[in-house]
């Protein structure tokens, strides 16, 4: 799984501009006053082969007891806790504060790997101008420029090399391809541990009415009808006891490695609150990571005719972009419509790995364009000639030919409707990448 870098320190040191440094992004607003950033916020990153997540959170006062900083401050916490490496930020221009010092020593007692970084130090002599910031304890202080981009590269290694990552062409250990990894998604509170224990036949996780009481990703292996599985209850387990106000219950780094590592992602919605922005955005993850997946809307029987039509409504309208999905109505608790459940799970995992032979695929692509000819775009007009699998899970189909960079994305979508009905396609996204000859004659007067 990706590794998890928390960026933590007070308000207006940079965080959001490294932040969107790490990313390669310009995902977190940026702008010179404090307190901007307030809620945690999620990114992803890669350096040569090291790919990680990247939380930026708000600025931190570990003692706020009140207001808005006593938010802030739950969202800190919870993205430490998260993490598997901290990176406390300081304003190398304005020198140490009162706190700095409070931020210090709340990370000293957590014992886990943190690195001091002393930002804005574009120009600056490390060892004259930044010398006062050792008296923080927390170790050596790295200096960069988030603005800048400088320091950048080796505040990545050294903030991964604590994880002891395999090197650079090091193969990571295989899935054994006969076990399918289900992970099971959705907002807290949605019945996912009461849906595995209904599968499983026992109270194997914690399950009762509070919102976020699974917090670290587990896995429950199962078997059923000779097919084995790896069923994973994201955001995972924490018992009541472990629960603590000052931690907000629901972990969204957990659920995240979840989906990227799993076969097929189950994707659970409360029919007693309609399909909410969070499951859209939850869905819109596992489309972007590639997932299979089925949707179940569960506590179907607490729903009445009227709840249920809004309920249908707002599936077609917010999560239209994952029609290729298979949506059953269920409930975990009564153990009403489960079984037809496993069959689409056991489809969308068969499709998300179907070989699809190059003669084929090319067949198809030419009957496609005898069909409809790609849209001419000015003076070029788009010339397919074959069509092979780039890879599966998900399925990859990589068209060869010229001018395919103006291929329109309708277009896109009307191959990828042909592919997916020859092909029997359900529950898996499809990929379609074109790939134009390079003209022998474009260096040439």
């Amino acid at each position: 799984m990706k590794p998890v870098i928390a960026l933590v320190g007070r308000p207006n040191v940079g965080k959001s501009t490294l932040f969107n440094r790490l990313t390669k992004t310009r995902d977190a607003i940026v702008a010179d006053y404090a307190g901007l950033t307030r809620d945690r916020h999620y990114g992803n990153g890669a350096q040569g082969k090291h790919e990680y997540i990247v939380i930026d959170t708000g600025g931190f006062e570990p003692d706020a007891l009140t207001g808005i900083y006593k938010e802030m401050a739950k969202q800190t916490r919870q993205a430490v806790a998260e993490a598997d490496v901290v990176v406390f930020v300081v304003d190398a221009r304005a020198g140490v504060s009162a706190q700095d010092h409070d931020i210090a020593k709340y990370l000293r007692k957590l014992g886990k790997p943190c690195l001091l970084v002393a930002n804005k130090a574009e120009g600056m002599t490390q060892g004259i101008q930044l010398g006062e910031f050792f008296e923080l304890g927390l170790g050596e202080v790295v200096p960069v420029s988030a603005s800048h981009g400088q320091g950048i590269k080796a505040l990545v290694d050294m903030a991964l090399a604590p994880l002891h990552l395999p090197e650079d062409g090091e193969p990571e250990p295989e899935q054994d391809p006969g076990v399918i990894k289900l992970a099971v998604a959705g907002r807290p509170n949605v019945g996912k541990s009461t849906l595995i224990n209904t599968w499983l036949g026992e109270e194997r996780l914690v399950a009762f009415d509070m919102p976020g009481t699974t917090r670290d990703a587990i896995s429950v292996p199962f078997e059923r009808n000779g097919q084995r599985f790896e069923l994973v209850d994201t955001a995972g387990l924490r018992r009541k006891g472990q629960v603590f106000e000052a931690i907000e219950k629901f972990s969204v780094v957990k659920t995240l490695q979840a989906i990227e590592s799993a076969s097929v992602v189950l994707l659970l919605i409360d029919a007693t609150q309609s399909v909410t922005d969070q499951d859209a955005h939850i869905a819109g993850y596992i489309l972007e990571s590639g997932r299979a997946v089925v949707i179940a809307i569960n506590k179907w029987d607490a729903v009445d005719e009227y709840q249920r039509e809004l309920v249908k409504r707002a599936m077609e309208t917010r999560m239209g972009f994952l029609k290729f999905a298979t949506v059953h109505y269920i409930s975990a608790q009564k153990r009403q419509g489960l079984g037809p459940v496993w069959d689409s799970i056991a489809q969308a995992h068969r499709s998300a790995n179907c070989k699809m032979p190059t003669p084929m695929l090319t067949r198809l692509l030419l009957e496609a364009v005898q069909f409809q000819t790609p849209k001419k775009t000015g003076m070029y007009r788009p010339k397919m000639r074959y069509a092979h699998q780039g890879g599966m899970n998900p399925p990859i189909i990589v068209i060869h030919g010229n001018s395919l960079e103006h291929v329109t994305e309708t277009y896109k979508r009307f191959l990828e409707g042909r592919f997916r009905k020859e092909f029997d396609l359900v529950g898996t996204p499809l990929r379609i990448q074109m790939k134009s000859a390079s003209n022998p004659y474009a260096d040439k007067d």
